[in-house]
């Protein structure tokens, strides 16, 4: 899986904009949470190469770059959880779940 790092804000605007073309997923990690490491390797272990073709994953450092969580909250009307996961479609949200919520299958159902 090749996740896009995302560590700028301006990337948000790029985000929501690559969303009309097909849905972004946002994984906003905590490295410093054996929960988010579980849930992210959940994800990695499920996804298959076709999976890119339908959804475009970023990924967030959300320790190095809270601040970009805090705008991801704001921007996409999500309240903030770590771990968590957000799907973009058409510029909004449409999808969120965090912690032992983050499915897989949940996720691709909204590509």
């Amino acid at each position: 899986m090749s996740w896009k790092k995302l560590d700028n804000i301006s990337q948000l605007s790029t985000i929501r904009e690559e969303s009309k073309e097909k849905p972004v997923l946002i994984f906003k990690h905590s490295t410093r949470c054996s929960i988010s490491s579980m849930a992210w390797n959940r994800i990695e272990r499920s996804w298959n190469a076709e999976d890119s073709e339908k959804i475009s994953p970023y990924f967030l450092d959300l320790i190095s770059y809270r601040e970009i969580s805090d705008a991801i909250a704001r921007e996409f009307n999500v309240a903030h959880a770590s771990p968590q996961v957000i799907v973009i479609k058409n510029g909004e949200a449409i999808y969120d779940n965090s912690h032992m919520g983050i499915n897989y299958r949940e996720i691709m159902a909204f590509s």
